[in-house]
């Protein structure tokens, strides 16, 4: 395995394996300390709560009715192969989007995870708000999720002028 090789495999590894293993460390924590469920402890004011919470849907409040466990399990299964079919066509050198992968990764098996071993429900407790204006209760793989997506879409936007300037210099440069 040469450099540029170690560079992505590593850049995505060490990603997907830690920001697994934080979310699911972070979710045991919440199930032994943030007793009873639904109990908001202050971290910043009211601005920041941690309440342990139990979602059988998806993120903000999405629902498949009675469906919900086997749907959302089929499309986490059907992201992690896409994923991986996006992670095998990231040049060598290509950290930054194999970081962004890892992260997505890690929050689709995150949840997962929880879906398919801990009796049909994920475990969100990160509550931000001001207050009764609350945010959905989410976890560390949605935001993984979230975050990883961001800077995916911002990274092939930032590709696609790097590739649409030189094509307009070799153009102006022919007139």
């Amino acid at each position: 395995m040469n450099n540029s090789t170690a560079s992505k495999t590593t850049a995505f590894w060490t990603t997907f394996v830690g920001v697994f293993l934080l979310d699911f460390a972070t979710k045991r924590w919440a199930e032994r300390n943030l007793l009873p469920l639904y109990t908001p402890y202050q971290v910043i004011g009211d601005t920041v709560r941690l309440t342990l919470a139990y979602n059988k849907d998806a993120a903000m409040g999405l629902s498949l009715g009675e469906y919900s466990r086997i749907g959302f399990t089929l499309v986490a299964a059907v992201v992690l192969v896409v994923l991986g079919i996006f992670y095998r066509r990231i040049p060598r050198t290509g950290r930054r989007p194999a970081i962004t992968l890892g992260l997505v990764a890690a929050g689709a098996l995150g949840n997962l995870t929880d879906r398919v071993m801990f009796s049909h429900r994920v475990v969100d407790f990160i509550d931000l708000g001001i207050g009764s204006t609350r945010f959905w209760t989410f976890n560390v793989a949605d935001a993984a999720i979230t975050f990883g997506a961001i800077l995916l879409a911002i990274i092939s936007m930032t590709e696609q002028r790097e590739r649409e300037v030189p094509a307009a210099s070799t153009t102006q440069a022919k007139s």
